[in-house]
């Protein structure tokens, strides 16, 4: 699931668009189309079924994506790099290429 994030995130897979089959997004990541098809099970609230065309990426889903995603890594991944960042003495000009 998070790979298909990541793909409507960089835009690969754009809203109003359709994503690829089970089959095709299997074969594209490698894995058993059976764990294709839970991962577009665990995105429907992001997805809208049209009957005979296909899995398509709701208006509006790569903000609320985007969103999240800032929450997760603020939450998870920026307490540890804040820590390293202090340990090495780094100021903010320096992480920002100011200089």
């Amino acid at each position: 699931m998070e790979r298909i994030v990541e793909r409507i995130l960089d835009q690969t897979y754009r809203e109003g668009e359709l994503l690829p089959s089970v089959r095709q997004l299997a074969n594209d990541f490698l894995v058993n189309p059976l764990t294709a098809a839970r991962a577009y099970r665990e995105l429907e609230d992001y997805t809208e079924t049209r009957r005979g065309i296909g899995l398509i990426v709701k208006e509006g889903v790569r903000e609320l994506l985007l969103k999240r995603e800032q929450r997760r890594f603020l939450r998870e991944e920026w307490p540890k790099l804040r820590e390293r960042i202090k340990a090495l003495e780094l100021d903010s000009a320096e992480l920002l290429g100011d200089r």
